[in-house]
């Protein structure tokens, strides 16, 4: 038979439009199992600490994966500045009920009108208020752990110089797990709070029970599935926030 370009470009086009439409027919499930769900653990609370003020850090004790205890101090600003107007502040509201005091004891005499004593409690709520301020923005100097937990990230280095909002450390609680997962919403007929599920963490290769704990709302139109979050019946040492692994719900194989 001889050879035809034509013929030959044909087989070549068929070839493109047909491999495609074999390799739609190889299914997911033909390599994993359809009865387990992806996870992910994650911490039940986990936040960035930011700097609530502009100045240059001084003493900086956390570091990265430290344990920390609820109100622990994780560092210090320089807060020398802060410090004195809080003291400016403090000595205004002083002076400032002083005169009134003054006014007050004049009225008395007929010495001075009402507005004039009335101006002068304006100007003690006023300095009141800029001590409050003042001592507000002192507290700023301090930062603490809202929670206890571990140190996740350190973004901030002892010594430097940062503007406020600027993230210092990750922070991500102790205590039992989060356990996140997406399951096909054909299946939210099926579920509901506190359903027991079973969860296989591939670092530590061991199986923990968990229970869901919350079912979302919205279904992802596009991936047609819905969020869970589950809990683990207890909380495992060995188990860190990032570690991933499979999920069944033990009615799934009955």
């Amino acid at each position: 038979m001889s050879y035809s370009p034509e013929r030959s470009l044909l087989a070549v086009i068929l070839s493109l439009m047909i491999t495609p439409a074999l390799a739609d027919d190889v299914s997911p499930a033909t390599n994993d199992d359809p009865g387990t769900i992806r996870v992910l653990l994650v911490a039940g609370l986990e936040t960035t600490l930011s700097s609530q003020m502009a100045g240059t850090l001084g003493e900086f004790k956390a570091a990265l994966g430290q344990a920390v205890a609820k109100d622990a101090v994780l560092a210090r600003f320089d807060c020398a500045e802060a410090q004195a107007r809080t003291r400016v502040a403090t000595a205004e509201l002083a002076m400032a009920r002083q005169n009134l005091e003054a006014k007050r004891n004049l009225r008395k005499l007929d010495a001075v009108g009402d507005l004039e004593v009335a101006v002068a409690n304006t100007e003690v709520q006023k300095a009141d208020g800029a001590r409050a301020l003042a001592q507000a923005q002192s507290g700023y100097c301090v930062v603490q752990a809202p929670f206890a937990g571990r140190v996740a990230k350190v973004h901030a280095k002892p010594f430097q110089t940062v503007p406020a909002g600027t993230p210092l450390f990750d922070l991500v609680s102790d205590g039992a797990l989060k356990v996140r997962l997406n399951v096909p919403s054909n299946l939210l007929p099926k579920l509901q709070a506190n359903q027991a599920l079973d969860v296989d963490i591939l670092e530590t290769g061991k199986r923990y029970p968990a229970h869901v704990s919350a079912i979302n709302a919205r279904v992802d139109a596009v991936a047609q599935t819905v969020e869970l979050e589950a809990r683990l019946d207890a909380a495992h040492p060995e188990l860190i926030a990032g570690m991933s692994g499979t999920a069944r719900f033990p009615s799934a194989n009955e």
